[in-house]
This record gives C-alpha cells, structure tokens and sequence, in this order.
C-alpha cells in the first residue's frame, strides 16, 4: 500500500482492496472514505467488499463516490463534514489519491493558508495547481474572469521591485506595470546595521510606499495567493485575479523566526535582539549600551545556514558591537562568540585575513558548524546543534546576557508550491538572463531567485537593469541579451569608520568598484566608511529605487 500523510488525522492512498484492511487496523486507522464510484475500473472491488472487510477488522467505512475531475464544490463540503464526525485517524483513497486529497483542500480552503494546503499535498505526492483559484476562493468555484490586465506585473514592492520597475519606465515611459504589495511601507535594510549600532536613527531607513513607487506605476495593495504561470495569471487573496503579459517575481525571502524553539517568544527581551527586524535593530544598540553599563559579560552572535540575506549582517552587528564596547573601555570583560552554521568565516577567502585581524583584535571565539536550535529567554541559555568533522551532531548548550539571532531564511511560501520554484523552493532562473527556463514571460531577481550570487541589495542593483533590459528585448522593444555576473557587495563594518568592502561575483571572484588605489576592498577602509554612510543611503533612494542606474548599467550581447 501506498500511505501518504496529509494531517495528522488524514492520510490518502491509492485503491485498496479488502486484504488490506487488516494491515490498515494495525496501523492504527480506524476509518476509511472511498472516493470512487463503483465499476469505474474493471480490476476495481466494490465498495460493499471494502465495507464487509474494514468492519471484521473494526474499521468504519463510508462511501463517497466522486467522478473523476469533477470535484464539485458540494462535495467537498459534505467531506469535511464527513471528517468532523468520523473516528480518527482517517485513510481516503481513489484511484491515485489525488480526488481525496483534493476534496480535503477544498474542505479545509479559508481554515489553513493556501502555501500550505499545497505544500502539504505536494508532499503526498499531489499536484493541486488545477484547484488553485477554488482554493483561493474559499473551496469555492470563483468566476472565470480577470480583475485586472497590465503588460508587466512585478510582485514585491521592495528594493528588487522598485528598481526593476524604475529601469523599465527609464526605456519605455509609457509601459504599463502594476506592483503588487501588501505593504505601507518601504524599508532601506542595509541602513539596520548602523541602527544597531547607534549611528542611524530608525526613521532613516523608512518611507511610505507610495512614496518610492515610480510615478505611473499601478499599485495593487494585496497579498499574492498563488502562481498561474501557464494561464499567465497572478491569485490575490480572496480570489482575485491579475492577468500579464510579462512577469517580474521579487517577493523577497521569509524570515522564519518560529523554525527556533523559543526565539519568538523572546525577541526584544531578556537580552534577545536582532538586526534583521526594524524594530528589533534599535534595541540592539540599547542592549550593546546595557552590556557596557554592567562592565561586560557574555555576547553570543549567531549565522544560521546558508542561504541568508546579506551573508555578512551577522558579522557586522558583532564588529560594530565590539567596537562600542572597545570604545566604552570594557572590552576585555566582554566575552564575544560568534556561532556560525557554515565552516569559513567568510565564503570569499581574500577578505578573511582582514577580518581576522578584528576577530584578534576583539579577542572573539568562532564556532563554527554551530546552529542556534533552541533558546530560553528567562534562563538566558541558547542551545545549538554541533556539527562534527566525522559526521556526528552534539548539541551544546551557552549562556549569554545577549544574543544577537539570526533566523534560517527561506523561499517565501507562496513561491515555494509554486510551478516556479526550483528544487530548493527559489525562483527557478537562468542564472545569467533571469530568466525562467520554463515560463519563458517570467523573470526573478533579489533575494527570491535561485542564482548562487549573495542575496544584497547591491546584487538587486545590477540585476533590475538586466531583468528591464531583457524582459523589454523579448517585447521587442529593446535588441541584444543583457547578462548578470553574480555581482554582490557586502560592506563589512569592522568597527565604526573602518569598512572591507567585499565586492564579488559568480564563483566568488574579485569584482572592485574602484582602482586599488582608491579604496582596497581587501583592507578596512575609512573611504569605503565614508561610501557606506554618507554616499550609498542616497543612492539607493535616488538613484537605484529612480532608475539611475550608476555604475550598473548592463552589458549585452
């Protein structure tokens, strides 16, 4: 037999036949739903069969025969019933499973998010793309029209999104682009590490959407449901439907905070922090401050694996720290460890001697092969799980008067279910055009699509001309292929005025901004400070979000 778990209480299987009933007992169900209508297939027993056996074995059984793909909305909503009032756990079969499990989802649309309806039947073996808008629509059959047309729909409102918007605008004025975004506000992230650290003030790092949305641009102010790439269609929640031409996908990643026991519960209190929220990043600085006032203590800085949005933030955050406490004169009292999933301290090895010097210098520990698993705010403990050379895991357990966390980031769910998603849940992308292999009027780029590069706002950057360039090229309205190198830039803030500036593409191979002369990214530089602070904030806001694409503009061929 061929079990596959749903729920806890519901479990589908292909057709069974009376001999297994027995088994199915010692599994443990206690009911069984057939889906199929009698004769439907001439190796088929009837249901009168399955019923006579699963009672011998105790089993209650219930007929609910369904035509296959034709799943109607009645139905559904007679099987959840069905479910409420049956013993549980619960096994529905068909002649593949898929007509149970699509009755479940169906039951189950409004109740449970749709991103995880559809992970749960994906991971019974279920496609349910032929279902989504009914999902989306509460389980019920929505009517087969568009709320809205545009030639370029780009989803995600954030740095990728406005840029690629901008670009697009920049060669044709006249193009019409709807954003899609739930959110009121747009956040400059790369600022949080210097809130963290005293030196920008929240309000810095934030306007309003409306604001930064390219004039013309349409704004639809609502969350993504679901993909359709092959109807060309987008589902908002409550069943909406945008139609494109052209599709831009940049929803950013999720930070999955509740994937540590414990860690949401204490975020901002007992000593619990994090850069990574822009609420939390001021009360970093607040707890570097505290740690100072007290005379020193234990200071535990975590990287979870990879990949994560700017590799290097979790780095930055305990540099800077340390720095303050240097400057405070208790330097020498603090006890600073840096517990990072990965092996290397950097993934570029030409930057890492430079940091090196600050980790001696700061007198910090590095673990590395450790990830943060557990934390109890209260006792003031994290617990990481230790990986070793011989394959081995151990956890170990370290005490702290704060914590700087980070959480394991992913693909956003939405995207993860979706007919885009490669493998590992990310954007699936030809690594040099952005372009999907597949939906050949779909590109991704930022943090959301699966390319190799570091997910930076300086590799947005040079990707939202490419993406503008070839998604106009294959409108016919632009000649020439425009190609992405894998350009990332981490500007790792070693103390406050000192900068290594990590520039890098594909491969992890140099790529400098300026002559060596000028600024040598592989030292701290105060210039490369200078850029951080006072140059790049402006040129993120009036130049990558308008459009201006300097030092970006894209190579064709």
């Amino acid at each position: 037999m061929d079990i596959r778990r749903l729920t806890d209480t519901l479990s589908i299987s292909p057709q069974i036949s009376p001999v297994d009933l027995a088994t199915l007992a010692g599994l443990g169900f206690r009911s069984i739903v057939c889906h199929r209508p009698d004769g439907e297939a001439a190796d088929q027993p009837t249901f009168r069969e399955i019923e006579q056996a699963a009672a011998a074995c105790g089993i209650v059984a219930r007929h609910q025969p369904v035509v296959s793909g034709k799943v109607e909305d009645a139905q559904a909503l007679a099987f959840g019933q069905l479910m409420d009032e049956l013993p549980k756990p619960v096994l529905a079969f068909c002649r593949t499973g898929t007509r149970s499990a699509t009755l479940w989802a169906l039951s189950q649309a409004g109740q449970r998010p749709l991103p995880q309806l559809l992970d749960s039947a994906r991971q019974a073996g279920v496609d349910l793309g032929g279902v989504v808008r009914r999902l989306a629509n509460g389980g019920r059959t929505p009517p087969d029209t568009a709320d809205a047309r545009h030639a370029v729909v780009i989803v995600g409102g954030g740095a990728a999104g406005i840029a690629v918007a901008s670009s697009l605008l920049a060669r044709q004025p006249d193009l019409d682009i709807a954003v899609i975004d739930p959110a009121a506000v747009h956040y400059y992230q790369p600022g949080w590490t210097l809130v963290g650290a005293g030196i920008f003030a929240p309000g810095q790092t934030a306007r309003t959407l409306a604001s930064v949305l390219p004039r013309g641009v349409h704004w639809i102010q609502a969350a993504v449901a679901a993909f359709e790439p092959a109807q060309q269609a987008v589902i908002l929640d409550g069943c909406r439907i945008v139609r494109y031409e052209q599709l831009v996908v940049c929803p950013g990643l999720q930070l999955d905070w509740g994937a540590i026991p414990g860690l949401a519960d204490t975020l901002g209190r007992h000593g619990v922090t994090s850069n990574y929220r822009y609420d939390l990043a001021p009360h970093t600085w607040q707890q570097v401050q505290a740690l100072a006032r007290r005379g020193g203590g234990r200071a535990l800085f975590t990287q979870p694996p990879m990949p994560i949005k700017c590799a290097g933030a979790p780095q930055k955050a305990m540099y800077l720290s340390a720095d303050a406490w240097r400057r405070a004169g208790v330097l020498d009292r603090v006890d600073i460890q840096f517990c990072s999933a990965g092996p290397v301290l950097f993934g570029v090895p030409a930057y890492v001697p430079a940091l090196m010097t600050y980790v001696e210098r700061y007198g910090i520990g590095l673990n590395f092969g450790e990830t943060l698993v557990a934390v109890d705010g209260p006792a003031h403990r994290a617990t990481f799980r230790k990986s070793h050379p011989d394959g081995r895991s151990t956890l170990e357990e370290r005490e702290f008067d704060l914590l700087h966390a980070v959480p394991p980031q992913r693909a956003p769910d939405v995207v993860r279910v979706s007919p885009l998603a490669d493998a590992n849940g990310w954007v699936e992308v030809d690594p040099a055009t952005l372009r999907h292999p597949r939906h050949e009027n779909v590109w991704a780029l930022g943090d959301v699509a699966g390319t190799t590069n570091a997910k930076t706002a300086a590799a947005a950057r040079k990707q939202a001309p490419v993406v503008a360039h070839n998604l106009l090229a294959a409108r016919g309205a632009a000649r020439g292929e425009a190609r992405y190198d894998g350009y990332g830039s981490c500007p790792l803030t070693v103390e406050r005025g000192r900068i290594v500036l990590a520039e890098f593409t594909y491969g992890g191979a140099l790529a400098p901004s300026f002559p060596r002369w000028l600024i040598d990214g592989t030292q701290p530089s105060r210039l490369a400070w200078w850029l951080k602070e006072r140059v790049l904030p402006p040129l993120y806001w009036q130049g990558m979000l308008k459009g201006r694409e300097w030092l970006a503009e894209p190579e064709t061929v």
